[in-house]
This record gives C-alpha cells, sequence and structure tokens, in this order.
C-alpha cells in the first residue's frame, strides 16, 4: 500500500482495540499514577470523562460559554450553583472543562462527606478528581495550581423542591470566599441551567430518608412509580456560563475578617444569581 492509498477500514478498529489492550495492560501492570488525593489522569481521560461526555453532548446538548474566563493555567476557584437531585450537574461542569476548554484542565471538585461514606463509590470519586470538601483540602490543591470547583447550596442546592427552582440557596458560612481569600486566588461565578429539570422533586419522603440515613429522599412524577426507568434523567437543555473572574487580591496573611467574607460570599452569589434569572428567560423551554 502506498502513502497515497487510503487505509482499511477495519484499521480504525484495529488501532482503537490496540489502545484498549495497552490500556488494559498498563492497568493490570500498575503502570499508571494518581496523585496525593487520589486522582487517575489516565482512567478519567480514557473512561470516566468519555462516558460524562456522551450525557454531555447527546442527551442534555450542554452549552458551554465563557470558558475563556477559566484560566489556562495555575489555580482559581470555580463557583456554581447546585440543582437536580442527583448532582449531574457536577460531573457536566467538570465535563465541560475538560472537553471544551483549549486547555483540557481537569476540574478538582469538592465533594460531601456522604460521598465518601461509600467506599466504593468514595474510590471512584476520588479517582475521577474529587475530593472531600473540607477546607484544608482545598488549600492544598489550589496551593498545587489546581482548578478547584464547588458548590457552597450543597444538599440544600440539589435537594430543593421544584417550586424553588433557580433560586439559590444560602452558600452557607462563606467557607468558599474565605478559602479563596486566603489562598489569594481568583472566583469564578458559574451559572448552570437545565439541572433543575433533570428529575422535577415534587416531594420528600422524609421517613424513607431517614431510614437510609440520606439528606433526602426525592419524590418526582416519575420516580419510585417507575422503578429504574424513573430514575433516568430527563433530557433537558443545559446552558453553563463562566463570568468573569472576581480577584480578591494577594493571599491573606491572616485570617480574613468575617465582614470581608461574607461581603465576598454575596457578591459571588448575588453574580450567579443574575446570570440564572437571564438565561433561564433566554432558554425558554427546558425541552425540545
Amino acid at each position: 500500500m502506498t502513502g497515497n492509498q487510503p487505509a482499511s477500514p477495519g484499521g480504525g478498529w484495529l488501532q482503537r482495540l490496540a489502545a484498549v489492550a495497552e490500556f488494559a495492560r498498563r492497568r493490570f501492570d500498575g503502570g499508571y499514577e494518581v496523585d496525593e488525593f487520589g486522582f487517575d489522569p489516565e482512567l478519567n481521560a480514557a473512561v470516566l470523562m468519555p462516558a460524562a461526555l456522551a450525557l454531555y453532548r447527546r442527551w442534555f446538548r450542554v452549552q458551554a460559554r465563557g470558558l475563556e474566563h477559566v484560566p489556562a493555567t495555575g489555580a482559581a476557584l470555580v463557583v456554581a450553583n447546585h440543582s437536580g437531585v442527583l448532582p449531574l450537574d457536577a460531573i457536566m461542569l467538570q465535563a465541560g472543562i475538560f472537553a471544551d476548554h483549549p486547555q483540557g484542565r481537569s476540574l478538582r471538585l469538592l465533594g460531601a462527606d456522604v460521598v465518601y461514606s461509600l467506599p466504593g463509590l468514595a474510590s471512584l470519586a476520588r479517582r475521577s478528581g474529587h475530593t472531600r470538601a473540607d477546607p484544608a483540602q482545598a488549600r492544598r490543591l489550589l496551593a498545587a495550581g489546581e482548578l478547584v470547583g464547588v458548590f457552597p447550596e450543597g444538599f440544600k442546592g440539589i435537594g430543593k423542591p421544584f417550586s424553588e427552582r433557580y433560586r439559590l440557596q444560602r452558600f452557607g458560612r462563606g467557607g468558599f470566599a474565605r478559602t479563596a481569600l486566603q489562598a489569594g486566588v481568583p472566583i469564578i461565578p458559574c451559572a448552570i441551567v437545565g439541572a433543575e429539570e433533570i428529575y422535577p422533586m415534587i416531594a420528600n419522603a422524609e421517613p424513607i430518608a431517614r431510614a437510609l440515613r440520606l439528606p433526602y429522599f426525592p419524590v418526582t412524577p416519575l420516580f419510585p412509580w417507575l422503578g429504574p426507568v424513573g430514575a433516568v434523567p430527563l433530557p433537558s437543555n443545559w446552558i453553563i456560563e463562566f463570568s468573569p473572574p472576581v480577584e480578591v487580591g494577594a493571599a491573606a496573611s491572616e485570617e480574613p475578617d468575617d465582614e470581608l467574607v461574607a461581603k465576598l460570599a454575596d457578591h459571588v452569589r448575588d453574580i450567579i444569581q443574575d446570570r440564572l434569572n437571564e438565561l433561564v428567560a433566554e432558554r425558554g423551554p427546558a425541552f425540545g
């Protein structure tokens, strides 16, 4: 075959099979690395992100905007609203930065304690770049120059009823603002539209939640009535938008003042809420 002749139709599949075989061999032999937090970049890029991107591109058809505000290198704190019963918005945010940012950065997400109480889920979360939502852990990641993501609403955001959609819950005690001030890193406000509609939560079955030791047990028009089928997320239209960075100045030489922390947290919250209001109106119907 000369250089001008087309490759064999099966050549692409053979190359993929060879790549899969080589990937499996490295995994079996232990020829891969994880960082001190348990992040496995090879597994994330080869397996986890491609799976997430199937939802990102084909199911939710996410529009990512403002990625130029996410720095190409160095530390920053991405702060986003949280919703949707299950934290698929966190995975879509991570997938969008990985796939659509010019530098393909890995967003290191801070997750709730409940994630790390389940052995299998805890290991998967760590390998995908997630870390327990602890200020000390966040500061270590930022000191290493990582891009860190946080959802200050926590379970109050993803577990709120559908009637309160796109209305931000309280941003905790402003811990993210304190962390940014201590580290001297910019805050990137991020508004996520679309997650509110994937599991419209019409009620919280509190007795079941208490029995299962969960923060809430969602009741939607489809779940639990249709069983596993009811757990399939609805294919809503998504927009993820990053706003210009909020600069906080140099790293604090001492503990930041509580009033300054609260003021910064409120400012970031207001930016996100304003963008949510405008983006929901711009998007129009959630489906179709």
